[in-house]
């Protein structure tokens, strides 16, 4: 579906939605406006009969007036029956009923004289005009009662007039709605559209953020999600061709030494075999370097992908550490390398034996390639109560803060000039990051501009027995 055909089918959702909404509203009035109208208005005027019945009931002062007061102010009729001596309120009104000689409304005030201490309410006809009547009494005392009447209107016309009312009401709502959803659709179809287009450039290639104001809170919050997310694909973008180019540049160097020394050693006099010699270490070495880069790709590959399962158990973290540290025998000897420990005689913890390991390798690698002049790498093992803090520190040059997040991305390196470490291939602390990660361990690093810096991960107590 195309653009275009998109962003008419999203106009011709507005539209049915807004309508569908308009419509709710006025079935809403329809309902309450026209078929509950009498009921609401008959409830209406049984509770002001209420009121005014508890409130004569409770009233204390001169009844005459009060009574006077409320026939007045309420539109009812009121007779007070005081010891057979009768007085009437608003009695003239003539849509009273109390001074009526109707047999059944002599009844309704008989049946409100035998309700002592209660309220009493019924509806009967006036026989007057036929209207719905409504009657209320109470017996303040033994020879005082009170009778209250009020006229239920008919509210049949009112009914009619808001019937008429509505039919306008309801056209004009549907072609606002109409008109409404035209220009809300037209207001967040051009921005969607603009934004549409922009993350197909983005898809293309092109990674300029969107700096426009669109006005509405939410298309700029889509918009901002759309940078971030440019970002975030620039980046990965410039770490690829990084990647590729880092890899290719690893490659390429111990292959063409290979290449220039074993034709070297072919050219030599068989007779010369110690420069045959020479040229074959030569050989070996970078292959062994290439057999480290490729080894370590794998492993991230295998890491990132999670097609490798840790196998955790129980070792001596320190024996480990000193197993290590043996193997790194020959630079103490040859290069004046110092290696100061700071940790317990024995530390139990809970890993996977050769990965952890793997990890004390990148780490202690890159302390040895970036240490100060003094060639002093610190490792110190410190006891927590759930868990031991493991720490390699260099006094090299350190990290730029702004650098050190960046460390423990694949190939990161300060500025573009490509430098190979001495022993390592530029995805250690890749591994490290990807190796902890999958074991839940904390991990980070800390760093002072020519203060050196302190890489250090939390490995898992083993439990005692």
């Amino acid at each position: 579906m195309s653009t275009k055909n998109k962003i008419q089918n999203y106009s011709g959702i507005t539209l049915k939605y807004l309508i569908s909404f308009s419509v709710m509203i006025l079935l809403f009035l329809w309902i309450v406006q026209v078929g509950f109208l009498k009921i609401f208005y008959e409830r209406y005027r049984i509770n002001l009969m209420n009121n005014m019945a508890d409130k004569i009931n409770n009233f204390e002062g001169n009844l005459h007036d009060e009574l006077e007061h409320i026939a007045y102010n309420n539109e009812v009729c009121i007779e007070l029956v005081i010891n057979g001596e009768v007085f009437g309120y608003n009695v003239l009104n003539k849509d009273c009923i109390l001074s009526s000689k109707n047999k059944s409304i002599i009844n309704v005030k008989k049946d409100i004289l035998n309700e002592a201490g209660k309220k009493y309410f019924v509806t009967i006809e006036n026989p007057n005009n036929k209207a719905k009547s409504l009657i209320s009494g109470l017996r303040l005392n033994e020879d005082v009662f009170v009778y209250l009447n009020t006229n239920l209107e008919d509210v049949n016309s009112t009914t009619s007039v808001l019937m008429n009312q509505l039919i306008y009401i309801t056209l004009v709502v549907i072609l606002l709605a109409i008109i409404m959803s035209y220009f809300v659709s037209k207001m967040l179809n051009k921005p969607i559209t603009e934004i549409t287009n922009k993350a197909r450039k983005m898809a293309s290639g092109d990674f300029e953020l969107d700096q426009e104001d669109y006005g509405i809170e939410e298309i700029n919050e889509l918009k901002n999600v759309l940078n971030y997310a440019r970002s975030e694909i620039e980046n990965t973008e410039c770490l690829r061709r990084d990647l590729m180019a880092n890899v290719s540049h690893d490659l390429k160097t111990p292959l063409t030494m290979i290449k220039a020394y074993a034709e070297m050693a072919h050219d030599i006099n068989c007779d010369n075999k110690s420069k045959i010699q020479d040229n074959l270490k030569v050989i070996i070495s970078e292959a062994d370097r290439l057999n480290v880069l490729v080894n370590d790709v794998l492993d991230l590959s295998k890491l990132q992908s999670g097609s490798e399962s840790l196998n955790i158990k129980e070792y001596d973290l320190i024996k480990s550490i000193n197993e290590i540290l043996k193997k790194y025998d020959i630079i103490k000897e040859t290069e004046d390398y110092k290696f100061i420990l700071n940790m317990p005689s024995k530390a139990m913890v809970k890993a996977d034996k050769s990965k952890i390991e793997q990890v004390l390798y990148n780490l202690l690698n890159n302390a040895i390639n970036y240490t100060g002049k003094d060639l002093v790498v610190k490792i110190n093992v410190t006891e927590n109560k759930n868990d031991y803090l493991v720490e390699i520190i260099d006094t090299g040059r350190g990290i730029d803060e702004k650098d050190i997040q960046l460390i423990w991305t694949k190939y990161y390196k300060k500025g573009k000039a490509h430098r190979r470490n001495v022993t390592g291939t530029g995805l250690g602390l890749s591994i490290v990051k990807n190796i902890l990660t999958d074991h839940n361990f904390e991990y980070g690093v800390k760093s002072k501009k020519n203060k050196g810096s302190n890489f250090y991960f939390n490995i898992e107590k083993a439990k005692k027995k």
